[in-house]
């Protein structure tokens, strides 16, 4: 009985050989692509999720769908494509664009600050998704009939049994982390790697081209990619927004190998692998644990430990202290910006239409979860992939007080927040040790592992079926926003929302004017300097993420009440990576920009605008903005209301230069 059992437990941990396959192998792109140009490409996972996708279509209909706007958007190639046939197109086309990409992208962003890195990727892995629901309409059924390359015959030793395509997968990561080793270490190739790396001017001046290095390097990690999504995509969750955040496991192992290490990478990978398919075992087989996913915890608590452990030390490359964040103006007449702004929103809630009015409602809501990261990225300079997070937990809260407390409106949503508030304060303890890229990798993990252990809780959000939300009512006025017809959404809520978003407003650009602004920006430029100057870095930076929370679970107490019935897909992790993506768009570091976000957020005014247009032309503002975020990460570091402050600075320095010479050519005239 007891050899049974043990033989039980090794088949599920063999078992996640497949999944681990995949998480090894991105987590390999993603050692070379930060070895060959300092970048941790977040949206890493997403390209082998892209090129899954186009191998799988192409074998079916001999189309191979192209990932870039404005092309077409499918090119028939053979009228029958066998497997070999497919893969040699995959990995021609994955070459392609991973050095393309590099050439095109990555390569000015290699000495460029860790937020811009970010942000580059993150606007990649929003494009490359809003490309698979554009180009593959029928993805679900795509995914459902896939057949992988790999022969799946069932393998028996004993009690021990396992397919044969997860132990290919498994041999073939192991194989592959043994010849990049070699490569890297024996080889021309690899020294040339290491010394582009380390010296890029020095390399110049040996004849090493830093560019055709990089380039070759981002196509073998878009290869490696490819095909072990599509070597596994029968063994693994093959959808969009999954197969996309396998990256978080992924870094986990990158970070296991210290963003260096070929074999301890492989190796970390496919251990994790193993342990989330023998967790999902023990839920399964032990009553008394949670029916939740234990399981996403495991990269979240390895990252977490091996930042604490090693911190900044982990991603030295490339790191920057303040250096090339946007800067952060003062905003001199806020008071008179936001009593415009509100009036101006009220006003047009009163007379618009239906469709008008809920574009102001999503601008507005849009709006404080902006202010929100303008707070904790803009002003402090710590990256937080988890505002969204923070927004569903003051969502629920605000069901659960109002079920057991039986508390009224505006106090449930206000205490709600300050719940948000103090698990952002829990959630920043890790950038007391890290900051950048580590930080931003850590709340990532965060932002995954509370989606899995707390948002898939019933108790806490009332599971696949919800929670139900009681309308806001105070002193006997309804608040809530449904009505039929074109009374939806009712005025009396977007009214609220708008003076809330206002107010939220007002109290963030004060916020930058007081002491304690003055404070986080100190941190934010120079953290040593700051400590030396007496400032608490530690309590600083602690008191921006319980900011930053408290206004993120006001605007997800605000998405609460806009919804019938209240679900975790509204507070999903890529709505956090979208939504420091859009910020840093609009301009990260002034409120103004925040009020810019909340215009481009999907559903707001832009989206309103753009259905005048077309019925249609909403379906590509998705894709827009991933391109917007490259290109703004790339040329625009301060977003649109940054490049828009340096055009009318440029424009004033014009007229004065022109004003102080025309008396002088008139003096030259005169004599």
């Amino acid at each position: 009985m007891r050899g049974r059992c043990i033989a039980s437990h090794l088949n599920f941990l063999l078992q996640g050989l497949g999944l681990g396959g995949v998480i090894a192998a991105i987590a390999l792109g993603v050692v070379l692509t930060y070895r060959a140009s300092g970048v941790v490409n977040f949206a890493h996972a997403a390209m082998g999720m892209y090129l899954a996708f186009a191998y799988y279509q192409l074998r079916a209909t001999g189309d191979l769908i192209l990932p870039i706007l404005g092309l077409p958007a499918k090119i028939h190639l053979v009228d029958n494509p066998t497997v070999f046939t497919g893969l040699i197109v995959i990995t021609l086309l994955a070459a392609v664009l991973g050095a393309g990409l590099y050439l095109l992208i990555f390569r000015k962003l290699r000495t460029a600050p860790a937020l811009a890195r970010v942000i580059a990727s993150v606007g990649l892995l929003i494009y490359l998704m809003a490309i698979v629901d554009l180009r593959f309409p029928s993805r679900g059924a795509v995914a459902g009939v896939i057949v992988g390359p790999l022969p799946d015959d069932i393998i028996q030793s004993g009690d021990i049994i396992n397919t044969a395509d997860r132990l290919l997968v498994a041999g073939l990561v192991l194989i592959t982390a043994l010849v990049l080793k070699l490569l890297y270490q024996f080889t021309r190739f690899g020294v040339a790697t290491r010394a582009a790396a380390e010296n890029e001017r020095g390399a110049l001046l040996l004849g090493i081209s830093p560019h055709v290095i990089g380039a070759v390097n981002w196509a073998l990690a878009t290869v490696l990619a490819g095909l072990a999504v599509i070597l596994v995509a029968t063994r693994i969750p093959f959808e969009p927004t999954g197969t996309s955040l396998l990256i978080v496991p992924a870094l986990a192992a990158a970070l296991v190998g210290g963003f260096k290490s070929f074999g301890l990478t492989a190796i970390a990978g496919l251990a994790i692998g193993m342990a989330q398919t023998e967790i999902f075992n023990l839920r399964t087989e032990w009553s008394w644990l949670p029916d939740i996913g234990l399981e996403q915890g495991i990269p979240f608590v390895l990252i977490i430990v091996l930042m604490v452990v090693r911190g900044d030390s982990i991603l030295g490359r490339g790191q920057t202290r303040g250096r090339g964040l946007p800067p952060s103006p003062e905003i001199r007449h806020s008071v008179l910006t936001a009593s415009v702004l509100t009036t101006v929103g009220v006003v047009a809630m009163m007379t618009v239409g239906s469709d008008w009015r809920l574009g102001i409602i999503m601008t507005s809501i849009g709006t404080v979860m902006a202010l929100s990261v303008v707070v904790v990225t803009g002003f402090v300079g710590q990256i937080s992939m988890a505002q969204y997070t923070f927004a569903g937990v003051a969502a629920f809260s605000m069901v659960r007080l109002t079920e057991s407390l039986n508390l009224p409106f505006p106090l449930t949503p206000i205490l709600a927040a300050l719940v948000a508030m103090l698990v952002s304060i829990g959630v920043g303890f890790p950038a007391v040790r890290v900051r950048g890229m580590n930080l931003a990798i850590a709340t990532l993990a965060i932002a995954v592992a509370l989606e899995e252990l707390l948002f898939k809780w019933q108790w806490f959000t009332g599971g696949i079926l919800g929670s139900q939300i009681e309308r806001p009512t105070l002193w006997g006025i309804d608040f809530g926003v449904f009505d039929v017809g074109d009374a939806f959404p009712r005025r009396i809520y977007g009214v609220l929302v708008v003076l809330v978003a206002g107010a939220m407003y007002l109290a963030v650009a004060n916020l930058r004017r007081s002491i304690t602004g003055v404070r986080w920006l100190a941190v934010r430029s120079n953290e040593r300097a700051a400590s030396a100057a007496g400032i608490n870095v530690a309590r600083t930076k602690l008191t921006a993420f319980a900011a930053g929370g408290f206004i993120a679970g006001v605007g997800g107490t605000l998405t609460a009440y806009q919804q019938p019935i209240l679900t975790v897909a509204s507070f999903a992790v890529l709505n956090s990576l979208v939504l420091l993506a859009i910020t840093y768009l609009a301009g990260i570091a002034s409120p103004n920009g925040a009020v810019v976000a909340g215009m481009i957020t999907v559903g707001g005014l832009s989206t309103v605008l753009l259905n005048q247009f077309s019925d249609t032309a909403s379906e590509y503002q998705f894709a827009l903005n991933g391109l917007l975020l490259i290109f703004a990460a790339v040329l625009y570091p301060s977003g649109l209301t940054g490049a828009t402050r340096e055009l009318a600075a440029r424009i004033r320095r014009t007229a004065a230069q022109r004003t102080t010479s025309k008396p002088t050519r008139e003096s030259a005239n005169v004599s």
